[in-house]
């Protein structure tokens, strides 16, 4: 993990979900140094769900000083990191929920931010996924 890159928390209902997309975003994104990108999917006793807890672990793990981004699979999933960015220290300085594909954001964001992106441009580029076409 390099000090001073965006870090990536991928949180899905689904702790394989969440697991395999970040696989899938590391495969993609190529060799040499990448941005830090963790799961935090389901609850702590393996059921599905989100966690509060493990959302902010993650987060934390992956924050090297230059924000986090927090991408999200399903509805309530977005609910429990805005809770956690409502409380003052539950979620490092500058961590943004990030409103993008959950699959197709993944890859961009940690794409973005392994080239040295800022938050902003981390944000952005997972952001702009939804303008990919599949046709």
């Amino acid at each position: 993990m390099t000090a001073g890159r965006v870090g990536i928390v991928l949180v899905s209902h689904s702790a394989a979900v969440a697991s395999a997309v970040a696989e899938l975003a590391l495969g993609l994104a190529g060799g040499g140094d990448r941005a830090p990108i963790l799961p935090a999917g389901g609850t702590p006793d393996g059921g599905l769900g989100t966690s509060a807890e493990l959302i902010a672990s993650a987060a934390k793990a992956v924050d090297t000083g230059a924000g986090v981004a927090i991408l999200v699979d399903l509805g309530s999933a977005v609910l429990t990191v805005k809770a956690l960015l409502a409380e003052a220290d539950e979620l490092p300085p500058d961590t943004r929920l990030v409103d993008a594909p959950f699959v197709e954001g993944a890859v961009a964001a940690l794409v973005t931010a392994s080239g040295g992106g800022d938050l902003d441009a981390v944000t952005s580029a997972a952001t702009e996924a939804y303008t990919y076409r599949k046709r």
